[in-house]
């Protein structure tokens, strides 16, 4: 029989406790060996029995939730699932935790949690198995952010003929899809980070729930070179900016003339997701074609991979990211399974590899 994954639940309300306690123990895969009110009470749990992953809320007495996670990820990497309010500061301190080291996030709201912790039984217990099945270590924060390496920044440049406005027509063509999921937020922090102020018009979809996107999007664009921002409906997409897909909603790439644009849309659920990176990658293959570069990175399940081999089929240069850089080797795992990727590549070479398709 497969071990349980062992799970610490740690929230200063009793409710949110008991709730997500009862929600969890029905799961035959899934056993709760303990509660704590604060930090400080897990880390005494902690030291008899470590768990296979936690269940963090953000603001709680004695120890905050974000410094309890940096301590966690310092002294022994655990996979974190934060469990945090919908308002505006939380999803601020939200934001913080991913970067810090947590591998996903399950939102409630501050009215009415006991219920939608009921309804969102599910998805609480697959963000418990998806992140026990995260490579822990993959998951650390690197110490300090890199910056663009210097022959991307000057080589890319020439190579590809930009600086005047009839060059940029020509890097306009040239669009970069990227998909990911679990482990994401960092992946995409080192790939945007070593890209130059000057790339081709990047599209991204990260699974990433409502609200949080915004905040992502402006911690990025405050680390790299390019412009990096929650994408609206009709952006451009354009060299040196990077749109990423509003949570909630799906988006599309559109051509109008010789300049690509973005729909941000509704829609249901495509592979349980919205936004979906099948429906970005299809929008891709089907308005881009050649002129396009398809990423697929860490994630579970198997969203995106049809969509890159779609990609791949209508003359797309396609990559996945490798097992060994992985916090989930899901997503890159099913494309290469299809023949979707070109090629395969850790994470560090990727960014390398999109400006020498470029």
């Amino acid at each position: 029989m497969t071990r349980r994954i062992k799970v610490l639940i740690v929230d200063d309300s009793a409710v949110v406790r008991q709730t997500v306690r009862q929600t969890l123990e029905r799961e035959p895969d899934i056993e709760v060996v303990g509660a704590a009110s604060d930090p400080l009470f897990a880390m005494t749990h902690m030291a008899r029995d470590w768990p296979d992953v936690v269940v963090l809320d953000i603001e709680m007495p004695r120890m905050d939730g974000l410094t309890f996670l940096k301590k966690i990820m310092a002294e022994r990497p655990t996979p974190v699932v934060i469990c945090s309010s919908l308002a505006e500061a939380g999803a601020a301190a939200t934001m913080q935790a991913l970067a810090a080291g947590a591998a996903s996030i399950i939102t409630k709201p501050k009215m009415g949690v006991k219920q939608f912790l009921e309804d969102s039984a599910n998805d609480v217990a697959q963000a418990v198995r998806a992140a026990a099945r995260a490579n822990a270590s993959r998951l650390v924060p690197r110490t300090a952010p890199q910056p663009p390496a210097p022959k991307l920044s000057a080589d890319a440049v020439i190579s590809a003929g930009l600086g005047s406005g009839a060059n940029m027509v020509r890097t306009t063509e040239r669009i970069v899809a990227i998909g990911t999921s679990t482990g994401g937020t960092q992946a995409l922090e080192a790939v945007l980070t070593r890209l130059p102020a000057v790339c081709p018009g990047i599209v991204i979809v990260q699974h990433m729930p409502e609200r949080f996107t915004a905040m992502f999007a402006e911690r990025l664009n405050a680390l790299c070179a390019l412009e990096v921002r929650e994408a609206r409906h009709g952006d451009r997409v354009m060299p040196g900016r990077a749109l990423i897909a509003p949570g909630g909603k799906h988006m599309m790439l559109a051509r109008s003339g010789a300049q690509y644009t973005v729909e941000v849309v509704d829609g249901p659920l495509i592979n349980r997701h919205r936004p979906s990176v099948d429906v970005l990658f299809r929008s891709c293959a089907k308005f881009a074609g050649r002129n396009a570069i398809g990423v697929i990175m860490t994630g579970m399940g198997d969203d995106g991979a049809r969509g890159l081999k779609e990609m791949h089929d209508a003359g797309a240069s396609t990559v996945a990211e490798d097992e060994s850089t992985c916090v989930v080797f899901g997503m890159p795992k099913e494309a290469i399974r299809l023949g979707a990727a070109d090629c395969v590549l850790p994470l560090d070479r990727i960014p390398a590899a999109i400006m020498k398709a470029s």
